[in-house]
């Protein structure tokens, strides 16, 4: 069965986001989807916003540099190169603890085998047309009072089903994952379906 395409956009500082993307890689395994990662930005999303807390804001002000160096590699090597990118931003920001500054954005780029002077786009706005154009086609369909992760699907008649979340922690694995993405699916095509949610009483899980 051919794979469908399903994408994803991620802010890599966000936790939940990556959380969601660990989850969807796990779904590959067991439904016939290939997941193609997207760059949206959270500090595109709150420009303007001023009744935020400040540390919030902090991380708003840090946040440019390592979707401006994404949207840089994806316009020298082609969007496949945001699968490894993105798992090697989050693997630092999220499992290491560690800040996106320069010095790990260089770390990153050599790893991977790309070029390291991408990191000078972190404090450059020569990609933000790009960065705000891939950020404004994932929200477009899923409106500008929700965050990452935002998911494009096809639906069963063919139409694209747009959504944010899910927000869930830990990832589920194996088929759990897959069931999770058939349930996702299915409200998430429902006509007139906006919302499911309760509070959040644990925190971003890693496991």
């Amino acid at each position: 069965m051919q794979s469908a395409t399903v994408e994803m956009w991620f802010d890599p500082r966000c936790p939940w986001a990556w959380i969601t993307s660990r989850w969807l890689l796990e779904v590959e395994k067991v439904r016939p989807v290939r997941i193609r990662f997207r760059v949206m930005s959270l500090s595109v999303l709150n420009e303007g916003r001023e009744n935020l807390p400040e540390r919030y804001k902090e991380g708003l002000a840090k946040g440019w540099g390592p979707v401006r160096v994404a949207i840089a590699a994806e316009q020298k090597y082609g969007n496949e190169v945001l699968r490894d990118l993105y798992t090697a931003l989050g693997t630092r920001a999220h499992l290491q603890k560690r800040e996106l500054d320069n010095d790990t954005l260089v770390e990153v780029l050599a790893g991977l085998g790309l070029d390291p002077a991408l990191a000078e786009a972190a404090d450059s706005t020569e990609y933000d047309e790009a960065l705000r154009a891939s950020h404004d086609a994932g929200m477009a369909p899923v409106g500008l009072d929700v965050g990452t992760p935002v998911i494009h699907a096809p639906g069963p008649d063919g139409a694209t089903i747009a959504f944010f979340g899910p927000v869930v922690t830990p990832a589920p694995k194996g088929e759990a994952a897959g069931r999770l993405w058939d349930g996702v699916l299915l409200v998430a095509g429902t006509p007139g379906f906006y919302e499911i949610k309760r509070t959040r009483d644990v925190r971003p899980s890693f496991e």
